[in-house]
């Protein structure tokens, strides 16, 4: 990164840290006066006491993200908010830069920074791994720590999104939540677990499994069942395995446009020369109709399996 017009001495140890140094850093190279023009020329910002951003950084959240660990100056870790955006999980925007560390240490507390101390807790593995150059929070401990500063869709966003991607496992959460004993909210968030332990990977599916697919007549169907196909493994969203019949609920983030409509009936027809039957749901009749859904996936049941019996 570089600013133009800088003091050549100061941009090198800017560049050096990524847009990012301390007063202490910065005086090392030069002198007090050529600090103070940098600031005064707009070549340097503030964003804490005694610590220095180029304007190219603002937007960039990991610079600010270690300017605040930086002018910490202690032993910390990107948290909650801070360590989903860090480990790329999908998070609003926040007015706060969150940072752990231990019960006992003391660390600088600033206007913008947040900080949470856990006893017991070390800036160091497992509790803390190193992500992109940051010391960071593990995974599932960030996300059940933001939970209670979530909300709506957004409250669920993280955790559903690292278990569809196979970043962290239902069971890793489940353990995690166990250290969080008094987490606010904390049986919803067990809730959402015990779901995606059960198989739903999205929104949509969630809803299907809450509102729409109720009652012992869904208890045999299995929940995203990999079957190969063509040489390659594709993952059903509902399957009966005793009638082949085979549920798909289709959200609107992948089933939009006319390449998804095609790729889902060459998916369909490939599927159906298996033996399987595949039953399509837009999220929009889920949420709309999920009676006369369910009723019509329980004719559908019955009549295959007196097809079969």
């Amino acid at each position: 990164m570089q600013a133009a017009g800088m003091d050549r001495r100061l941009r090198k140890v800017m560049d050096g840290g990524g847009g990012v140094a301390t007063r202490a850093t910065a005086r090392g190279a030069v002198d007090r006066y050529v600090l103070a023009w940098a600031v005064q020329a707009g070549h340097l910002l503030r964003p804490l006491p005694r610590t220095f951003l180029i304007p190219e950084a603002v937007g960039d959240k990991s610079a600010v993200l270690r300017a605040a660990l930086l002018y910490a100056a202690g032993p910390a870790a990107a948290s909650h908010l801070s360590a989903l955006r860090v480990w790329g999980l999908p998070v609003p925007e926040d007015a706060w830069t969150h940072l752990m560390t231990g019960g006992t240490r003391h660390l600088r507390g600033a206007p913008g920074v947040r900080v949470h101390r856990r006893d017991g807790f070390m800036i160091e593995p497992p509790d803390v791994v190193v992500r992109n150059g940051l010391p960071v929070v593990r995974l599932e401990t960030a996300i059940v720590d933001s939970w209670p500063l979530l909300d709506g869709d957004a409250k669920r966003a993280p955790a559903i999104t690292a278990v569809a991607e196979r970043m962290t496992t239902p069971q890793r959460l489940s353990e995690e939540l166990l250290r969080a004993p008094r987490l606010a909210g904390r049986r919803h968030l067990v809730r959402l677990v015990d779901r995606l332990a059960a198989g739903c990977r999205s929104p949509l599916e969630l809803w299907g499994y809450d509102r729409v697919f109720l009652g012992r007549a869904f208890e045999r169907f299995r929940w995203q069942v990999p079957v190969k196909l063509d040489g390659r493994t594709v993952v059903l969203d509902m399957l009966d395995e005793a009638t082949g019949l085979n549920l798909e609920l289709d959200g609107a983030a992948f089933h939009s446009s006319r390449a998804d409509r095609e790729r889902d009936l060459r998916r369909d027809a490939q599927l159906a020369a298996l033996g399987y039957t595949v039953v399509r749901y837009t999220g929009t009749r889920l949420v709309r109709e999920p009676d006369v859904v369910r009723a019509e996936v329980l004719r559908i049941l019955a009549n295959h399996r007196s097809r079969r019996g």
